[in-house]
């Protein structure tokens, strides 16, 4: 399956300033077949160490860091020589083994490098550790589920996502392949972004197959809550991540932790819900004192909307109906909470703004995303097909006049005044067609 990742694992390659790389992301996102893909077709020779499978591999690392000596430990365990220039070596899980975190400070001290390659699912848990984590040391990539324009290459799809690719201006899309395009969003949006769910739809086409496996990873997510936390940190993450849903649904969105349990409080569930962050399966989205540039100076740190990491296990634990996929007025109008903004702000993150912001003026108007790019700040606005720009658009171009506006709904691609007007399977051509 193509992955955009690629070509920046390339581009490390041949970056002869590289450091070692570690490649951040949510399990099942796909890490350990993106690597190995990389190290069968790009190097002669390959190793692979998975610390989660093989706590032994951990023993390579005990009696100090040295590369040499960790590389001879390698070469002598695989039976095969570890080349400089034509072996790749393949960390996986290294959260599992501190020792070899660390080790990746020296190797990058080294004036002639390893090719060396890190991953790990639960690597946010470990970047608070100073004495572990090689801050500087290490250049680092971050994996998602698949974009919607990587969904389409994925099911074979390759001319559409060329048709979003190719799109360097504002003007519409051809209608036959707008509608297309529609149409296979709404597929993204039930079977969403993980490459197993994809590779079930591939070989089966059978939807009830695709929710069941949709279930189960749902499942194996909740088993690394007990198995990574104390049985106290566990309950109160299981007791977040069941609420999740409905939160997001939530007419006003903004996360409330008493709305989580009656006596909960900020104090007692927050650091629980950094796990869930730290772990990539939450995005947040943060509300701004000011739309000034920069935003993140203005962010609220205690008023936040929260969001799924992947919209296909969105709709899973929401359990909804493969019949609601067939009309997007009626998936964007009555469940506008929970998809519209979730599956844009999932977009967002995946197309390079990782830090995610919203607008409210008290209780008369609030703006669903800002995004700031360049030098200017876009305020953003989510609508169903046949809207018009709401009140809290008015309400912000009348106090903060901004040059541009940004309208994401399911009509075509087009400018209307001072209104971009972006189809919502294209949010990943923001920042082609935004100035610089």
């Amino acid at each position: 399956m193509k992955r955009d990742v690629y070509k920046k694992l390339i581009e490390w390659k041949n970056d002869l300033n590289r450091k070692p790389l570690i490649l951040k992301g949510a399990r099942q996102v796909g890490k350990t077949y993106i690597l190995n893909e990389f190290g069968e077709k790009e190097f002669e020779n390959f190793v692979y160490l998975n610390f989660e499978q093989n706590s032994e591999f951990c023993s390579f690392f005990e009696n100090g860091l040295f590369p040499e000596n960790i590389i001879e430990k390698i070469s002598f365990y695989f039976n095969t020589k570890v080349d400089r220039k034509n072996t790749l070596i393949i960390f996986d899980e290294i959260q599992e083994c501190p020792k070899a975190l660390t080790s990746l400070k020296y190797f990058s001290e080294l004036k002639n490098k390893y090719y060396v390659v890190a991953a790990g699912s639960l690597l946010g848990l470990k970047f608070g550790v100073q004495s572990a984590f090689p801050v500087g040391k290490v250049d680092i990539i971050d994996l998602y589920p698949l974009s919607f324009t990587e969904f389409l290459a994925g099911i074979g799809k390759e001319n559409l996502k060329k048709v979003l690719e190719n799109i360097d201006k504002i003007s519409p899309i051809d209608k036959i392949f707008h509608k297309m395009l529609l149409e296979d969003f709404k597929l993204y949006s039930y079977i969403g972004g993980l490459p197993e769910i994809i590779n079930t739809y591939n070989k089966s086409k059978d939807f009830k197959k695709i929710r069941e496996k949709q279930i189960t990873l749902l499942d194996t997510y909740e088993l690394d809550f007990s198995k990574h936390t104390t049985k106290s940190e566990a309950n109160k993450i299981d007791v977040i991540w069941h609420q999740l849903e409905s939160q997001i649904a939530k007419e006003n969105k903004r996360f409330i932790f008493t709305d989580v349990s009656k006596h909960a409080r900020a104090n007692k569930y927050f650091s629980s819900l950094q796990w869930l962050k730290n772990c990539g399966l939450i995005y947040s989205s943060y509300k701004i004192r000011k739309a000034e540039i920069p935003l993140k100076a203005y962010k609220v740190e205690n008023q936040f909307k929260l969001f799924f990491f992947d919209i296909g296990l969105l709709s899973a634990k929401l359990n909804l109906s493969g019949k609601l996929f067939l009309n997007e007025e009626i998936l964007l109008n009555q469940f506008k909470g929970i998809f519209a903004e979730n599956i844009v702000s999932q977009e967002l993150v995946t197309s390079g703004f990782k830090e995610l912001y919203y607008w409210s003026s008290g209780n008369t108007a609030e703006l669903d995303l800002l995004i700031e790019y360049g030098s200017e700040i876009y305020p953003v606005e989510i609508k169903s097909g046949k809207s018009k720009a709401k009140k809290s658009l008015k309400v912000y171009d009348e106090r903060l006049h901004p040059k541009k506006m940004i309208r994401i709904s399911t009509n075509n691609l087009k400018e209307d005044g001072r209104i971009i007007n972006i189809p919502i399977y294209a949010v990943s051509i923001i920042k082609v067609i935004l100035p610089d």
